[in-house]
């Protein structure tokens, strides 16, 4: 049986909640929308924070099941929890901090765990630290690290980049980035960040008025934004790619995505090693013709597969094939496409700059 959260929920305020979604057995599920839209909710009540109706079961176990007369409680969940807050304890230090929360369980095995979750996030050197004297995003890793330490079988968090500045996010997302990896464990992640979105969430569940408006695979979602609900996001591409060559005289690795390649900047890849590449439909360009001696490194051939309007009625989003699930879009003006006569279908050629690929 498939890890599922299905919650139904009306407020005197008017307010209904009417969500039945899947949830990865280990990766992560982000649930993305506006605020307001009910993301918090669920995830309380996936929590047992707050009781509604219906049916969730998280890392193999039903902690609820109104049908069956079943309820878990919050505490006996084996759940890892994270807030916008961090919501440290200021009378102790980071180490003490971390072991509050196993001071409960005489687990013999806690110690190691410990040891594990601050090799995890990084923070040997601030055990000995105040939580005053830390900054917002070494506060939030230690949240983090206290949420893994009673070993939970699901981690939720819910909006733990939201209180950072731009700096403090750059700064703490490796570490998210290595608990995906490292930890088989579903999470599910609330965010309405677009940029955590896409470095992230490997399910994207788009909700809308307390609603599932879209939900599947990251790129395939992100990719309907916009054409299929209201919420707004930038208009970009996701692209899934592996890392084929290297040219250290220049800086670059190459990355085959379908039948496109993408030369990007070096930050130390291995051969092999996947990528996800973020490029915004304003950096793409398109040519009926094969371009030659331009500067742009990522010229490619593709189907023109799809055209629709954007909000400004002079310009337009064009739907590129590169082949193999690889979609990349376009954003150009209404009257270059005319003049250049591209229509659905047609083979085309796309540009996209090495400086422009995050």
């Amino acid at each position: 049986m498939q890890d599922r959260i299905c919650v139904r929920l009306r407020r005197a305020t008017g307010f209904e909640l009417d969500v039945d979604v899947g949830v990865r057995s280990g990766g992560v599920t982000a649930l993305f929308g506006p605020s307001g839209c009910g993301k918090t909710t669920v995830l309380r009540i996936a929590a047992g924070l707050e009781r509604a109706r219906g049916f969730v079961r998280i890392a193999g176990r039903t902690w609820q099941d109104d049908e069956k007369g079943i309820f878990v409680p919050t505490c006996e969940r084996r759940l890892g929890y994270v807030f916008q807050e961090a919501s440290l304890f200021v009378h102790l230090n980071v180490e003490q901090n971390l072991c509050y929360g196993l001071k409960r369980m005489h687990d013999v095995g806690g110690q190691k765990r410990l040891e594990e979750a601050v090799e995890l996030l990084g923070i040997g050197h601030l055990l000995g630290r105040r939580v005053n004297e830390l900054s917002g995003g070494e506060r939030q890793r230690c949240a983090i690290a206290r949420s893994l330490v009673t070993c939970p079988a699901a981690l939720f968090m819910d909006e733990p980049l939201a209180a950072l500045d731009h700096a403090r996010r750059l700064e703490i997302m490796p570490w998210l980035e290595r608990i995906k990896r490292e930890l088989n464990i579903p999470v599910v992640y609330v965010t309405h960040s677009e940029e955590e979105v896409l470095r992230l969430a490997d399910t994207l569940v788009v909700m809308e008025n307390g609603q599932v408006k879209l939900e599947g695979a990251v790129a395939d979602v992100w990719h309907q934004l916009g054409r299929q609900t209201s919420v707004k996001a930038k208009k970009s591409s996701l692209v899934q790619a592996v890392v084929l060559e290297r040219d250290s005289d220049w800086g670059l690795v190459k990355a085959a995505a379908g039948d496109a390649y993408f030369w990007v900047h070096d930050a130390g890849y291995a051969i092999g090693e996947k990528l996800r590449l973020m490029i915004d439909a304003d950096d793409v360009s398109i040519s009926v013709n094969k371009p030659s001696q331009t500067s742009i490194q990522n010229v490619f051939a593709c189907r023109a597969a799809d055209i629709f309007e954007a909000t400004d009625a002079s310009r337009r989003f064009v739907e590129l094939d590169a082949g193999c699930g690889c979609k990349i879009l376009a954003e150009v003006t209404a009257r270059s496409l005319h003049k250049m006569g591209i229509s659905p279908d047609m083979r085309v050629w796309a540009q996209v700059k090495s400086v422009s690929v995050h």
